[in-house]
């Protein structure tokens, strides 16, 4: 069982993206359900406004539901996460259950760390432990292709 636990830990994303727009703003992307609808998902899944759910506090819910087409069948990821440390605008750490069989542990945790850079972000982005490299690297595209059109919503 520990040996299971260790390949677990060594299954983590990091990474760092800069933006060009205050750390407020940048926080407000991932707190405010209307801005989340228009960017959070990888090119071609989408994150209906009506799926959507934030309460921005310790102990609120962080939940939506990405929804995309593969081989012509409707398919749906959700995100049922909790608000475990909520300090705008420099960090936001949410953990989430997920299902055993989705390919990720039963709990992860997204860790967003908001860098004030004088009028732009750094954003320092810690999440795991996934069950597999394969699945860091998929989350991995995913957040790039999401910050690409968080790009253009700050913009």
């Amino acid at each position: 069982m520990s040996t299971q636990q260790n390949t677990h830990e060594s299954h983590i994303l990091t990474m760092t993206r800069e933006f060009d727009a205050p750390c407020e703003l940048v926080f407000d992307a991932f707190t405010d359900p209307d801005q989340l609808a228009a960017w959070f998902g990888p090119v071609g899944v989408d994150s209906p406004r009506d799926r959507i759910v934030v309460e921005p506090r310790v102990g609120g819910a962080w939940q939506l539901v990405m929804v995309w087409e593969e081989a012509g069948v409707a398919k749906e990821g959700p995100i049922d996460a909790v608000i475990s440390v909520y300090d705008p605008p420099s960090l936001l750490v949410a953990t989430q259950r997920a299902e055993p069989d989705a390919g990720i542990p039963v709990r992860t945790e997204m860790r967003l760390e908001f860098e004030d850079l004088g009028g732009r972000t750094r954003l320092h982005l810690t999440q795991g432990p996934f069950g597999s490299a394969e699945f860091v690297d998929m989350t991995r595209d995913g957040w790039g292709t999401s910050f690409t059109k968080l790009d253009t919503v700050l913009a």
